[in-house]
């Protein structure tokens, strides 16, 4: 038998049989009477589980269906249609696992989730609707990155090896598998406040939009500090962003209560949601600020 002897940053090596001629592993799903979200759930599944072919079949694949099917392959990093037929449709996965390495990965979710934070905020300050829409559907290419991430950590679960192992151990693909869960639901959040913001109709009170504005750069640089903690595993630095969102709950209370002495009522309420929001991408930055604790224990 073949092997590949992999050198780990730690020093170790890392030996794997070499299968040659791997079979593709296949899925056949059958779609007859399958409404939308049960679809795109079996997809994503299949996905997830890391079937290189799934075959959609029927005796007749809906109209609707197909649309459904193509809305899935473009939330999906990999995946194409690559037969069609009216009782068939075939999507191939063509992604390479080491093209897009964890660590990669995760710094492309941290640098959307940013932007798309700081663009929301403007939306909601300038009234841009447009705007709006453009972070709201931003936020698909985060949940790509996520499900990616998910499907390449759960292939080394079943022993497929780590796909980019001269960089990353095991160990540290778990933590930063973790931390992209938390980048997933900051970026939710912008969304979240675009929507907010899509609903506006009216400029926010000019002292209280700039204690938004204060309020959502400091939890931002929190965020960005918490993603440097993590890799570079800088605990002293996550220990400090966990007190600080600690110590920010005190701001974020005063500012919600100082919407309710505004005389719009709707006003208020959208203000509320916003800071709402914004507590808990604080709380997201402390978790993977956590995270970076728990990996920084592996170098000592």
């Amino acid at each position: 038998m073949r092997v590949s002897i992999q050198a780990q940053p730690d020093g170790k090596l890392l030996i794997n049989p070499i299968i040659e001629g791997r079979s593709i592993k296949t899925k056949r799903i059958d779609v007859g009477g399958c409404g939308a979200k049960a679809l795109e759930r079996d997809i994503i599944a299949a996905y997830l589980h890391g079937y290189d072919r799934i075959e959609l079949f029927s005796k007749r694949i809906l109209v609707e269906q197909k649309q459904t099917i193509r809305k899935v392959c473009y939330k999906l990093i990999g995946p194409e249609i690559t037969e069609e037929s009216s009782n068939c449709v075939v999507i191939q996965d063509l992604l390479n696992p080491n093209e897009l390495p964890i660590k990669k990965g995760v710094q492309r979710m941290f640098l959307i989730a940013v932007s798309m934070q700081k663009d929301a905020v403007r939306a909601f300050k300038t009234i841009d609707h447009d705007l709006a829409l453009d972070v709201s559907q931003r936020d698909d290419e985060v949940d790509r990155l996520y499900l990616l991430i998910s499907k390449q950590f759960r292939s080394i679960l079943c022993g497929g090896g780590v796909p980019d192992s001269t960089e990353t151990n095991i160990e540290e693909y778990h933590e930063f598998r973790m931390a992209a869960s938390p980048l997933e639901r900051i970026a939710d959040h912008a969304q979240k406040i675009a929507n907010v913001a899509s609903k506006l109709q009216e400029p926010v009170n000019y002292k209280v939009m700039v204690e938004l504005e204060k309020l959502n750069a400091a939890y931002m640089e929190l965020v960005e500090q918490s993603v440097e903690a993590l890799f570079e595993a800088n605990t002293s630095l996550a220990n400090q962003v966990i007190d600080s969102v600690e110590k920010m709950c005190a701001w974020a209370e005063k500012l919600r209560e100082s919407t309710l002495k505004l005389k719009s009522h709707e006003i208020m309420i959208l203000l509320g949601a916003v800071i709402d929001s914004l507590s808990r991408i604080g709380d997201l930055s402390s978790n993977i600020a956590e995270i970076a604790i728990n990996m920084a224990i592996w170098d000592r």
